[in-house]
């Protein structure tokens, strides 16, 4: 096993834990915000566990991902707006848990839990089908286009999930707050394919006519 992968790896999901717990337990003023641990759970077990898996099977794309660097300015704004989009959500659902704002059935919290970890197995078997998947927007050197499994439903199955995965983790913190400022993912993911699909259709062969093949971007049968 490549040590300094894992310790590449293993820093940037121990710097998460701490950041996101930071994020949400110092705005809640207290360890007992029951929907924080739980979303640290879902959110971070599957991350280790599918890291070894990535670790074992496919180094070169775990490496990828661990470095990747958005190099286009429009896309380094879409970032920035989404960090400052889960910073006011985690920091709203904290203090939506001190001061009481809205408080959600548990069985919405379960039912939203069972959505973000429907959300993490697309986005597993998204990375098992396209070896040339990327953090950054870019055309890989010998990448085809690839238009089978869920690429044969949608032509972006990584966004369908993280759909899944960013709508659905306000509501297991309980919070209706932090599922407003979450909407903002809408826009936000809306720029960043409009972007995407361009730079792949001027740079991947086959492209174009994939796109007459697959009508559908994230959701199928509606968008």
């Amino acid at each position: 096993m490549n040590r300094k992968l894992l310790t590449q790896a293993l820093t940037k999901v121990i710097s998460g834990v701490f950041l996101v717990g930071l994020l949400l337990f110092l705005p809640a003023g207290s360890f007992s915000y029951w929907n924080g641990w739980l979303l640290m759970a879902i959110m971070f077990v599957p991350m280790i566990a599918a890291g070894f898996v990535m670790m074992k099977k496919s180094p070169e794309l775990l490496q990828k991902r661990l470095n990747a660097k958005e190099e286009q300015s429009e896309q380094k704004v879409v970032i920035l707006l989404s960090g400052l989009m889960f910073l006011a959500a985690f920091i709203a659902a904290g203090l939506n848990y001190r001061f009481g704002w809205t408080i959600l059935p548990n069985w919405i919290v379960y039912a939203a839990t069972a959505v973000f970890l429907l959300g993490y197995m697309l986005y597993a078997e998204v990375l098992r089908e396209n070896a040339y998947l990327s953090r950054t927007v870019e055309v890989q050197e010998n990448q085809k286009v690839i238009d089978t499994g869920l690429y044969g439903i949608v032509r972006h199955p990584m966004y369908m999930s993280t759909f899944l995965l960013f709508l659905s983790m306000p509501l297991v913190l309980g919070s209706v707050v932090s599922f407003i400022i979450m909407l903002v993912y809408i826009p936000i993911i809306t720029k960043r394919i409009r972007n995407e699909e361009q730079v792949l259709e001027d740079g991947l062969e086959g492209y174009s006519d994939y796109k007459k093949r697959v009508k559908y971007k994230v959701i199928p049968l509606i968008w």
